[in-house]
């Protein structure tokens, strides 16, 4: 049975002791000391992750969380509802942009319906883990129920688990949802204290008129619940999205297995506020993939303290940015144990 908080308490902090060694090791490899910059900054933390001094990757997974967003009544997207499960069928089919870059990694892709507002014959490639077919509008009320945010928590729970069991020891996170930008501007805006005219962008490139809708749909929302940043899972209930509690799961249960999880943009982003809120060591697991263009990114990356490794002007979503990064993540662990050292090699190092 799914415990939340006994998955909580299961979070600790990295590994001070292991990190110390790790770094040791970078300053002894044959080069100056700190010039590989991020390359750098990203193995010691995954040391301190794993409690390896020097950790390695022989399989990682891109686990996208689908979902339909009822706010979409408001107006607030440029793409009908119906996109989303389109769009699960173009993953399926190996088309989407996430496909592409997941098989140019060598990553697998687990494609999860936890909320599309239709149905799906059965596919390998595709985990029917559906808790309802789609939020409700927060504009009226609650996005979720208690219940349906505590079932979604478990579905990524368990589709995290299920892939760790199976050996892989990188996650990338992404989703698919049209409105669910509203939903993570709504969720930035309570745990930042920013008004949503700050901090909600284009999202699928909304023209002017739309962005007022969307901004006006965030406002109602946040009047009609009072979401309180206190309550991080009160908050998910009532203006999250059911592919946001998935990725809230996968984010839990990578940080209570000492396991890397890459961020994509702004979805996954207010996944992780929402995982943080619920336990701060969080934060330490997370490796953020890219600066995405929504405007409420920079600030929602600075809250979790994380710095993004690519600027690559992209909105995308689905999970891009993070399958993108794979390859500069294990070639940050591959110099840590393969380049030589000075003490090794024999070749003087820096002067005094």
């Amino acid at each position: 049975m799914f415990d939340l908080e006994k998955l909580l308490e299961r979070i600790e902090p990295l590994n001070e002791a292991v990190m110390a060694k790790t770094q040791a090791r970078l300053d002894d490899l044959t080069k100056p000391r700190g010039s590989l910059g991020v390359m750098e900054s990203i193995a010691k933390k995954i040391a301190g992750i794993t409690g390896k001094v020097i950790p390695s990757i022989s399989k990682k997974t891109c686990i996208l969380m689908a979902g339909d967003h009822g706010v979409t009544e408001e107006g607030v997207s440029a793409y009908p509802r119906e996109v989303t499960a389109q769009m699960v069928l173009n993953f399926l089919e190996g088309g989407a942009a996430m496909s592409v870059l997941t098989r140019h990694v060598g990553a697998e892709l687990v494609v999860v319906d936890v909320g599309v507002n239709a149905d799906f014959a059965d596919n390998h490639f595709l985990w029917n883990k559906k808790v309802a077919y789609g939020t409700m509008n927060m504009c009226k009320g609650p996005a979720m129920t208690p219940e349906q945010t505590f079932k979604a928590l478990e579905v990524g729970f368990e589709t995290v688990s299920n892939c760790l069991d199976e050996g892989s020891e990188l996650i990338g996170i992404g989703e698919m949802g049209i409105g669910n930008t509203t939903s993570s501007a709504a969720l930035l805006s309570v745990f930042s204290g920013a008004s949503p005219q700050e901090i909600t962008g284009r999202g699928t490139g909304v023209d002017d008129e739309r962005l007022k809708l969307k901004i006006g749909a965030i406002e109602k929302a946040l009047k009609v619940n009072s979401p309180n940043a206190s309550n991080p899972l009160e908050t998910l209930t009532k203006v999250g999205g059911l592919e946001i509690a998935g990725l809230t799961g996968v984010i839990l249960g990578c940080a209570a297995r000492r396991v890397p999880v890459v961020l994509d943009g702004f979805i996954s982003g207010a996944a992780a506020l929402v995982a943080t809120h619920m336990n701060p060591y969080v934060k330490d697991y997370l490796l953020a993939s890219h600066l995405s263009e929504e405007c409420g990114h920079k600030l929602m990356l600075e809250i979790l303290g994380v710095v993004p490794i690519l600027h690559m002007n992209m909105r995308l979503g689905e999970g891009t940015g993070a399958a993108l990064v794979i390859n500069i993540i294990e070639a940050a662990l591959k110099i840590l144990k393969e380049m030589a050292t000075f003490s090794g090699a024999g070749i003087d190092g820096p002067t005094a």
